[in-house]
């Protein structure tokens, strides 16, 4: 339970970010208020980022019953402006975030606030768990959970408790996030990750807990999966660049591939318009090599995928697997041309 002090129960503000998510809202407003709030004075406070598929009209006729939870405007329209926003007006000494794609469990707040509290944390959180509904949308998130697709960060292990660089979403005292100056408002993506970078560095620590339970609702095609990859991997590097930290090889190995694959390209097609035989027969044959070892391992990574996540998900996992490691590496490379004075002087974890 929540410590409740003199002063009365534990202050808690959840914050959300969402934008054109009318499909998402009302799973997400029935998992908010089915949170056991016991200990707690809360308050859920949603910015919507201008929303115009009607987002914003059915959350004002959902929430008109519920005064805890509470709308306001977002014109920044981006996650990060939108979280801001909301920590800004909250009355929490602890805020939560929540997402409008994910659902929780009925404990979930009381459980980062838990944690928070009997570890000394600065952050808490727990693993990063999926559901989807459909065949493709479940070899989506087959991929997600593997490590071939994510290269094992620890957040993905949904049975890890203890230190981590970061978590989804994230529980923090309110003191803690305007010390460390809010969310970058210049970052579409990856704010979460730059945040916790920021407070790692600064000598703080993020708990995950595997007891702290909500499921992310993975992107359900191959195409919209792309868009959010791709820019995961351009607002990475602006990270990367803002702090001069160096790359994990878990960042490196999507762009290496892409990059390789196109100097290959470009190599077979200059050796065949200058009729340099030899020099083209050279590049497929490592082109081929390249093809044929990523082939492999797209297609073991696919067969444990599905023996965890379902063997009808088998047909369509190379794909997914291709489209996160080709999106995030177009993005990638797309930020290192952005950002053109980025270095990296070695490889982190």
């Amino acid at each position: 339970m929540p410590h409740v002090t003199e002063r009365g129960a534990v202050r808690v503000s959840i914050v959300v970010a969402c934008r054109n998510e009318k499909a998402a809202v009302p799973a997400f407003i029935e998992s908010l208020l089915a949170q056991d709030m016991s200990g707690l004075t809360w308050e859920a406070i949603i910015a919507d980022g201008m929303s115009d598929d009607g987002t914003r009209e059915f959350l004002e006729e959902t929430l008109a019953g519920h005064p805890r939870v509470r709308m306001i405007a977002n014109p920044g329209r981006i996650v990060s402006t939108g979280l801001n926003a909301s920590i800004r007006v909250a009355r929490g000494e602890i805020v939560v975030r929540m997402d409008m794609h994910s659902i929780y469990a009925p404990d979930y707040v009381r459980q980062c606030v838990q944690t928070l509290e009997q570890t000394g944390a600065e952050n808490a959180g727990g693993p990063a768990r999926v559901r989807a509904d459909g065949v493709r949308a479940r070899a989506i998130a087959a991929a997600y959970r593997s490590r071939f697709s994510t290269g094992g960060a620890r957040f993905h292990d949904e049975n890890y408790e203890g230190w981590v660089d970061t978590v989804p979403f994230g529980c923090w005292r309110k003191t803690t996030l305007e010390r460390l100056g809010l969310f970058d408002e210049s970052l579409v993506r990856n704010q979460d990750d730059e945040l916790n970078l920021r407070l790692v560095r600064a000598g703080g620590g993020i708990r995950q807990n595997p007891a702290i339970r909500c499921w992310y609702s993975p992107r359900a095609t191959l195409g919209a999966l792309f868009r959010q990859y791709m820019q995961y991997g351009f607002w990475k590097v602006a990270v990367i660049r803002k702090h001069r930290v160096p790359g994990s090889w878990r960042h490196l190995v999507p762009v290496a591939f892409v990059m390789a694959n196109a100097a290959l390209a470009v190599a077979m097609a200059i050796a065949a318009a200058a009729g340099a035989r030899s020099w083209f027969e050279g590049a497929a044959a490592l082109w081929l090599a390249l093809a044929g070892a990523y082939l492999a391992a797209i297609l073991a990574a696919s067969f444990g995928a599905a023996r965890r996540g379902g063997w009808a998900t088998l047909p369509y996992l190379p794909a997914a697997f291709a489209t996160f490691h080709i999106s995030y590496g177009l993005g990638f490379a797309a930020g290192l041309l952005r950002f053109s004075d980025v270095a990296f002087t070695r490889i982190s974890r």
